[in-house]
């Protein structure tokens, strides 16, 4: 196995075990081949741990396993990343729920994979092309914790930077679409061929329950609404109104088959529109506004016109919501970090000149699990604000 050589006094990150190694940090790359696996050793020769290796990118190599020892990394080491993961999540999903996060790339210290899981599919996206090189141990490994199907999905722009190979599609017997699960006792139907990242948001269970709390005898208003999430937990919980609004018809249309699949009758209106026109032009009353959009900053170079695409979200909020309401506001954006985005919307505040309240900070739920020396796996920012 080839050895990437770090520069002296570049260590220091590796040593408190932040994954990446950066370009500029490496004194001499291994003869290897892009997605191999490499260790990592200190200019010394002392073995730091052992990694992917990605020659062609700003991140050089992501790290898998710390250790000053040699590692068998043989079919068993992958199996029981996987089942330490499934474990977790057996240990704090709420009851009555079948769709989660199995891996949370460097979270469950595997970084370049995402698996999500609804009932008996498991949706895997491998963002790097070292992970490629292991597919066939993964799909062991969740075929061995219970998963039936196993669908890959790839995203272009991860096969021409990467260099990812493998083109979306089933793993052995595939099923039939859309997947029938559920969350918190709610169904939900899941397309995951064609639907929107993986074909749920995972990542707003526990928000989504936080609204159900507020909304009995509420008007609710589901910005970006996708295939309506927060929408049904707002109607089970005695919402007297609830508008879903997404730009996507295909988005509005699961959107409507969840409300049916869940509701004989429901006070539940969709719209397919710009949010930002609808909120504009709307004249209902709302007394919960919620506004999760898709990540504007997908890359550094984004963050100043998402900044401004949050500030004017947020600014039409807090200029439309009932006096007393409330607001669910959130960014996905990696690139937009807990305090720039409160200070976005401190900004949005003072010019809507309102009074406002943060009553509770929100964030993603146990299954997206946050490796404590990679602060850049807690992507997912929200703030519970009421508006006097």
């Amino acid at each position: 196995m080839e050895t990437l050589v770090l520069k002296s006094g570049r260590e220091r990150s590796l040593v408190n075990r932040h994954p990446w190694v950066f370009s500029g940090a490496v004194k001499t790359m291994p003869k290897a081949d892009n997605g191999q696996i490499v260790k990592v050793s200190t200019n010394n020769g002392e073995l730091l741990g052992y990694g992917f290796f990605s020659p062609h990118s700003q991140i050089t190599c992501r790290l898998f396993e710390f250790t000053s020892d040699e590692v068998p990394l043989n079919q068993a080491y992958w199996a029981d990343k996987i089942k330490k993961a499934h474990a977790l999540r057996t240990n704090v999903l709420p009851a009555n729920t079948n769709i989660y996060r199995l891996i949370h790339a460097e979270g469950d210290f595997l970084p370049g994979v995402i698996i999500d899981v609804y009932h008996n599919v498991a949706v895997v996206q491998l963002l790097i092309k070292g992970t490629e090189l292991i597919s066939a141990a993964l799909f062991e490994a969740i075929t061995n914790v219970g998963i039936q199907h196993i669908y890959v999905k790839t995203k272009q722009n991860t096969q021409r930077i990467e260099e990812v190979g493998m083109e979306s599609g089933w793993v052995g017997e595939p099923c039939s679409m859309p997947v029938k699960a559920e969350e918190n006792g709610i169904t939900f139907l899941v397309d995951v061929e064609k639907g929107q990242k993986t074909g749920f948001f995972i990542d707003q269970r526990e928000n989504r329950s936080i609204l159900g709390e507020y909304s009995k005898g509420k008007k609710v208003l589901n910005t970006f609404s996708y295939s309506g999430g927060f929408s049904l937990y707002a109607i089970k919980q005695g919402a007297i109104l609830v508008h879903s609004v997404d730009s996507s018809k295909d988005a509005i249309d699961m959107c409507n088959a969840n409300v049916e699949a869940n509701f004989k009758q429901a006070p539940h209106q969709s719209y397919v529109a710009d949010v930002f026109e609808f909120m504009q032009q709307t004249k209902e009353d709302y007394d919960i506004m919620v506004l999760d959009p898709p990540a504007f900053a997908k890359i550094a170079r984004s963050v100043p016109n998402a900044t401004r695409g949050y500030k004017n979200l947020n600014l039409i909020a807090f200029k439309k919501i009932k006096p007393g309401g409330l607001i669910f506001t959130f960014s996905c954006s990696q690139h937009i970090d807990r305090d720039l985005f409160r200070k976005i919307v401190f900004g949005a505040a003072a010019d809507a000149k309102r009074n406002v309240r943060i009553l509770k900070q929100l964030t993603q739920p146990e299954d997206h699990p946050i490796n404590i020396f990679h602060p850049e796996g807690e992507y997912l920012k929200g703030l519970l604000l009421q508006v006097e």
